[in-house]
């Protein structure tokens, strides 16, 4: 595999070494400038910014229809200090039907049609290929190209046009993207709510919507590598994970992390448990649902209908608390986030007016004061880390909280296992280290096992959809870390994820 350096020998022998010598730190980072770049590597307890209690006082992080409006009455004189570009308006969907666009003014404020597919990509992390991944550099530089985005002069605010959680989903992915190469949080924010709720709320008058946006250029000159910020310590490798997961299914409360599933409890108790309004008998047609906060399934041995992705298995790393992301979110008022005292409150342990809150691998409450500790660093998740965009973008960008994102999420960690596929092909061998089928890292049950409610026998490996393994014995498993790294400080690569072995610098 061919890769063209844009450095001396002296110079990548430097980067290596200081790419090595990243994470060997308790956060993993390092706020020392690299000295042949000078590209200041981030520590993750750099990223987090609070919301003010009012969201619309809010410049930044969250915004307000408030903020946007007086940014779009007169951009040049109402910009936020320190910006000197034009207002990018970039939209997840189009919204609602007479509230399809924020209306551009065709001068500074512009307005463009985007989609969370545009931000993800299907990358390889050195063990397996995972899909719906932050994009690598060279994507990230199309989209730049595609959107005339220049990032350190820019204001970018993302809406979800049509308001739904998938969209607010949708924002997440694009505010990820562009956090993790290094758009400084000063320039970037997520209006909450969608459109067509601004306009019913009062926030916005017809006036500011239009029927179409504007045309991408496709002439920007801007790339990722001029961000001279290295914020890859905002992703959680599939290998952090590991190193996170306890040795039995305990939360430890003092061990400085604090691992987040974001998913619904089915999915999370591989269909053991389930919260209010799931299906407690999937042996039935319809949803027999729970009518309390929790309830234990009727029929826990027909467990397929909680896996997604065709998985091997279902369940979690172990020490893992679950809160489904839904409760974050205020569905009545355009699927907008929940104020900022109620999210505190339910990452401290309380729970909401349907006695929803925390649950640990018991599937009982943790109680107030006994989920997320001061100092924690949140390792959230869900299958794809879409759902954990919103948990993971309240905790940081709301209430202020260090946040890595666990990217391969469950898709990849219910992937890993020593088992068959459909096809008959072992997934993983049976010595390979990356294995998540352990009792030592996980909590789990194999899709083969789960009953199928008509025959009353298991459903056998024939659910399970082909993996695709890169290298079962791989010696880490943070080449997308490692590739796009070597992108920001100016190497150009082939191929994505194309890094060579380094030798562990923390022993």
């Amino acid at each position: 595999m061919k890769m063209h350096l844009s450095r001396s020998r002296a110079g990548v022998a430097v980067l290596v070494m200081l790419l090595g010598l990243q994470g060997c730190g308790e956060d993993g980072g390092d706020k020392t400038a690299d000295a042949v770049g000078s590209i200041k590597v981030s520590a993750v307890t750099d990223l987090p910014q609070e919301s003010a209690d009012n969201y619309d006082d809010n410049i930044n992080g969250l915004i307000t229809a408030a903020t946007l409006k007086k940014w779009i009455d007169d951009w040049l004189v109402n910009r936020p200090a320190g910006i000197t570009g034009k207002l990018v308006i970039l939209q997840a969907t189009a919204g609602e039907t007479s509230y399809e666009y924020i209306k551009p003014n065709g001068v500074n404020v512009v307005t463009y049609l985007t989609s969370s597919g545009e931000w993800i990509q299907t990358r390889d992390n050195g063990v397996i290929e995972t899909p719906s991944l932050v994009p690598d550099g060279q994507a990230m530089d199309v989209l730049l190209k595609k959107f005339a985005i220049d990032p350190s002069k820019d204001m970018i605010v993302v809406t979800m046009g049509t308001a739904s959680p998938v969209n607010v989903m949708a924002q997440g992915r694009i505010w990820y993207a562009l956090r993790y190469w290094g758009v400084a949080k000063e320039h970037l924010a997520i209006l909450n709510g969608g459109h067509k709720w601004q306009f019913d709320s009062g926030a916005l008058a017809a006036s500011y919507f239009s029927t179409g946006g504007s045309t991408p250029p496709n002439n920007g000159t801007a790339s990722v590598r001029d961000l001279k910020v290295d914020n890859t310590i905002l992703q959680a490798t599939f290998e952090d994970v590991i190193n996170a997961a306890k040795s039995t299914d305990v939360n430890d409360p003092n061990d400085g992390v604090f691992i987040w599933d974001a998913r619904n409890l089915g999915q999370y108790s591989s269909g053991e448990y389930v919260e209010k309004g799931e299906d407690t008998d999937t042996s039935t047609s319809g949803v027999q649902a729970c009518a309390t906060a929790y309830c234990a399934s009727l029929r826990p041995e027909i467990y397929l209908p909680f896996f997604q992705n065709n998985n091997s298995k279902g369940g979690h790393p172990n020490g893992a608390l679950q809160l489904q992301f839904t409760h974050f979110l205020d569905l009545t008022k355009g699927s907008s986030y929940r104020p900022k005292a109620e999210l505190a409150a339910l990452l401290n342990g309380d729970t909401n007016a349907s006695g929803i809150g925390f649950v640990a691998g018991n599937y009982q409450l943790v109680g107030a004061g006994n989920a997320y500790r001061p100092g924690d660093v949140i390792y959230t998740y869900c299958e794809t880390t879409f759902r954990a965009m919103i948990t993971g973008f309240a905790s940081m960008a709301i209430l202020g909280k260090p946040v890595r994102f666990y990217d391969g999420a469950m898709v990849e960690w219910n992937s890993l296992s020593s088992t068959e596929d459909g096809s008959g092909n072992l997934i993983l061998p049976a010595d390979s280290p990356w294995r998540t089928d352990r009792t030592d890292r996980a909590f789990f049950r194999y899709a083969k096992d789960s009953i199928d409610p008509v025959t009353g026998i298991a459903v056998g490996s024939g659910v399970v959809a082909q993996r695709y393994i890169t290298n079962p014995y791989a010696p880490h498993a943070d080449k997308i870390i490692r590739a796009d790294k070597r992108y920001k400080y100016g190497e150009t690569i082939d191929t994505q994820g194309a890094s060579p072995i380094v030798a562990n610098p923390c022993g």
